[in-house]
């Protein structure tokens, strides 16, 4: 394997496995904080705190965030927390099921506890997200597949013998999209677990079909596929970029929610992935690689693939893209700080200014994800494990809407 294809191999599995909790080192911030109330020091200071975090120091997670509370607790990790409409339930994959290492699909009562299992419990699963309107969720999985129990059992015997490799997200050919219809949600109960005899599925191409989620009106679904590496004949280079990196193939679809009228929307060499609706549904975020695999930016088109526009330029790895429910900035993550030291950003949503940095805590902090109404956010961290090192779960924390605006309207134009 050339140095080029191992580099960006490499990356692509830094990548997905920080996102889905692989110990990593974390960079150290030494928080300060200045006092915002002093009269006539607001607007002075908002300059002064974004220019700070722009520096990587200097500046502290409580201007954006508070109540930072622990969501998840059950098995080793769990990420990407979606809320309903109504944002009084979270959809998160968690790796908790007995006899299967592998990430399952959860329903969260946030004002209960209760944790419904709405994946079958077999296979791999990722990527969940609410239907508006109907109480139905997608999700991905491999359970149809043959041979989910044998390669559960292949890892459970690989964990149990002691030795350590790097976790990979492998985007495994068979993982195809489904949907839990909304009665079968309910009929599970609050801490049941849904029909798998009720699930429907959506796509049935052969490759990694996953990463979806749906528009604000629920006719849409929006995912990512590399599909079309396996419907023709690679060349040896092809072949060798597909065994080695298979997200380089990655492109962004859209498909009616009944999974209809499945058409592709990119064609750019290099991974086009975790696309998401804007909340009034005339546009969609996603992260785009470049070719070579080396740094990734957010980039949002319109549904259709048309004005494909990049907002950001940090140089680095920028991803996990997902609009503020008022439509005016956008949440992200990425390691401009160090090359495993992921934090959450936000950025104007028309990319024209410079990003603000919204985390300062050791360890990985991703997957940011707002609530229907603006004031809370969830993401993805490994704050309390092992000292930002270990493994991820999922958190919460009041946001500062106000303050946001603030600070996006202090921060310099980016330069172009």
């Amino acid at each position: 394997m050339n140095e080029k294809l191992s580099l960006r191999a490499g990356l692509s599995v830094l990548l997905c496995a920080i996102a889905l909790g692989a110990p990593f080192s974390s960079v150290a911030v030494a928080p300060t904080l200045a006092d915002p109330t002093r009269p006539g020091a607001f607007v002075r200071e908002s300059n002064q705190a974004v220019a700070a975090a722009q520096a990587g120091g200097g500046y502290d997670e409580s201007v954006l965030l508070s109540r930072v509370r622990q969501l998840t607790f059950d098995g080793p990790r769990a990420g990407e927390g979606y809320f309903s409409p109504d944002g009084t339930h979270l959809t998160l994959m968690s790796e908790r099921e007995p006899g299967n290492p592998f990430y399952q699909i959860y329903d969260l009562d946030l004002t209960m506890g209760d944790a419904r299992r709405i994946s079958p419990g077999i296979g791999k699963t990722t990527c969940s997200f609410f239907q508006p309107g109907t109480g139905a969720i997608i999700f991905s999985s491999t359970h149809h597949d043959p041979l989910s129990g044998e390669f559960q059992r292949q890892e459970l015997e690989f964990r149990a013998s002691g030795q350590e490799r790097r976790y990979a997200w492998d985007y495994d050919p068979e993982m195809e999209i489904y949907i839990a219809p909304g009665p079968a949600v309910a009929a599970a109960g609050p801490d049941g677990v849904v029909d798998p005899n009720a699930l429907i599925r959506l796509t049935n191409a052969r490759g990694y079909d996953a990463e979806g989620s749906v528009s604000p009106d629920g006719e849409w679904i929006v995912f990512s596929s590399n599909r079309q590496a396996y419907d023709h004949e690679l060349s040896d280079e092809e072949q060798a970029l597909l065994e080695f990196d298979p997200a380089y193939f990655a492109e962004i679809y859209v498909m009616r929610s009944d999974g209809s009228d499945q058409t592709r929307l990119t064609d750019v060499a290099g991974y086009d992935g975790g696309p998401f609706f804007f909340p009034d549904g005339s546009r969609i975020i996603w992260r785009r690689f470049t070719e070579d695999g080396l740094m990734a930016d957010v980039w949002s088109m319109r549904p259709d693939g048309t004005d494909q526009r990049r907002l950001t330029d940090f140089g680095s790895l920028s991803w996990a893209p997902y609009v503020h429910p008022s439509g005016e900035y956008i949440f992200f993550s990425t390691n401009k700080l160090g090359f495993a030291n992921f934090e959450i950003y936000m950025v104007d949503v028309e990319g024209t200014k410079e990003p603000v940095r919204v985390t300062t805590t050791d360890g990985f902090d991703g997957l940011p994800v707002p609530s229907p109404d603006g004031t809370q956010l969830a993401f993805t961290s490994s704050r309390n494990s092992d000292g930002g090192r270990g493994s991820g779960q999922i958190f919460m924390a009041d946001w500062n809407h106000q303050r946001a605006l603030e600070l996006l309207h202090a921060a310099p134009l980016r330069g172009r």
